[in-house]
Formats: C-alpha cells, structure tokens, sequence
C-alpha cells in the first residue's frame, strides 16, 4: 500500500443546530472550526442542518402520506383526456 494518500481519520463533533444536538463521530471531514469538548479536548466541530435527531423518519413525527400513488394521481387527473376524443370519434 501506499503511504500518505489516505485522508486523515479523527473525532469530529456534528452540531445539528435545529435541535441543538452534538454528536462525537469518527470522520475524515476537513473543517477550520473547532469547538471544546465536555471532556476538556478540542476537537474539530461542523454544523448541521438535519441529523438523525431531528429527522421525522427518524424522530416518528413523520407526516402521513397520501397511500394513493403518483401513477394513480396522474391517471386519475389526465386518464380521460384520451378517451374523450375516442368517445366523439
């Protein structure tokens, strides 16, 4: 193997800051920030918008989906404009 191509792998801290959550993950993300730990050790630190503490997939507050399909939708709004012609032909 080659030495020196692979990117450097350490703990960085993820703020999902819609729900103010800090995470400590493993990771070879490059960021300029850093941010102290409640250990005393700083550690790199990247914001995030969504994470898995506050995604509805996630969270269970996921919104009901409409069981109909998009075919089905579509069918039903443009289905009878083919048919229509056919009909006065």
């Amino acid at each position: 193997m080659k030495a020196n191509i692979h990117p450097e792998y350490r703990s960085v801290v993820f703020h999902d800051t819609s729900v103010d959550a800090y995470f400590i993950v493993g990771s070879t993300l490059q960021t300029s920030r850093t941010i102290e730990w409640q250990d005393g050790k700083t550690y790199p630190y990247y914001p995030l918008d969504i994470s898995s503490a506050s995604h509805p997939v996630y969270t269970g507050k996921q919104r009901a989906t409409n069981k109909e399909g998009r075919v089905a939708h579509f069918a039903r709004k443009f289905g009878q404009v083919g048919r229509r012609k056919k009909e006065q032909a």
